[in-house]
């Protein structure tokens, strides 16, 4: 067999549907275009931050203008990538149903502004290194993460699927950080340099949380139905208000981290604690060994 007729049946063989790609495959028309959710991000960075990220200089006199046109362009894109979802998820949904989502989605945009500016006015008390909030909206890559994030969970909460899974996936792959749309984030919320950082789908965080680099909010094991599919229950940890949680630690589990609470690096916890707790590593114990001794 000469390899122009191993490259033939190499061809043949990846153009045959498996029984698995029959049962997932979705026609070219209805899944929604990367490019579109990276625009409809875009968008909203220049109507929450304007000037920030647009390739004009926006004066207080045309702010008005460009804020509009930037509006009518995400809500044309919302209603053509919403519907795609709602048909790569084999849901029918009419066009005035797919309307209302968005006219839902844009009357939340100036709450997911407010909360975008507490997780900045946070970072800006949290680390001394901030020369203006500024700097935090133009460089940290917690404020792209974040806008990602609380995008994709108003159109999650409005029941869009497929949609916010990938929005969070986008940031995840630019900054290292790993937030699910399903997870519900309460305002000044703030993550510190953030790479590592994973947020389980069920997570709740309260007010004035602090998060370190490598912190991972997971599951510490899984409820199975009868056939051993995973059951989506709640499974990731409740961590209340004024809770710091410092670089590397694994908190798992559907466990209670109570208010003002701080939780030291490279702890590994799976038990509840109450407020105002310290939980800190074991300090290392020192030993002498002699004659060749060791452990």
């Amino acid at each position: 067999m000469d390899n122009n007729e191993r490259l033939r049946n190499s061809i043949n063989a990846l153009s045959a549907l498996t029984d698995d790609e029959i049962q997932s495959t979705v026609s070219a028309d209805s899944l929604p275009s990367i490019a579109a959710m990276k625009r409809i991000i875009e968008l909203c960075k220049h109507v929450i931050f304007p000037g920030y990220f647009d390739s004009n200089r926006i004066d207080d006199q045309m702010r008005l203008y460009y804020i509009g046109v930037s509006m009518k362009e995400l809500f044309v894109l919302l209603k053509q990538q919403i519907a795609c979802g709602f048909r790569t998820a084999g849901k029918d949904i009419d066009e005035s149903t797919v309307e209302d989502i968005v006219i839902g989605f844009t009357d939340r945009l100036p709450e997911i502004k407010r909360m975008l500016y507490t997780d900045i006015d946070a970072m800006s008390h949290s680390d001394p290194a901030v020369t203006s909030k500024s700097e935090i909206i133009f460089c940290y890559p917690f404020v792209q993460v974040m806008l990602h994030y609380r995008v994709a969970h108003e159109l999650l909460t409005l029941g869009v699927p497929l949609i916010p899974r990938r929005l969070t996936e986008m940031a995840h792959s630019e900054t290292g950080i790993d937030i699910h749309p399903g997870a519900r984030i309460d305002e000044y919320f703030c993550i510190d340099h953030g790479t590592g950082v994973v947020i389980g789908e069920t997570c709740i965080i309260g007010k004035h949380v602090m998060l370190y680099q490598g912190v991972t909010l997971g599951a510490k094991s899984f409820t199975f139905d009868s056939t051993g599919t995973p059951l989506n229950t709640p499974r990731h940890p409740i961590l209340e208000d004024n809770v710091t949680v410092y670089s590397n630690s694994s908190v798992l589990g559907r466990i209670t981290i109570g208010h003002d609470t701080i939780i030291g690096g490279n702890v590994w916890l799976t038990n509840s604690v109450p407020p105002f707790s310290r939980i800190l590593q074991s300090k290392p114990s020192a030993m002498t060994f002699t004659d060749g001794a060791g452990i």
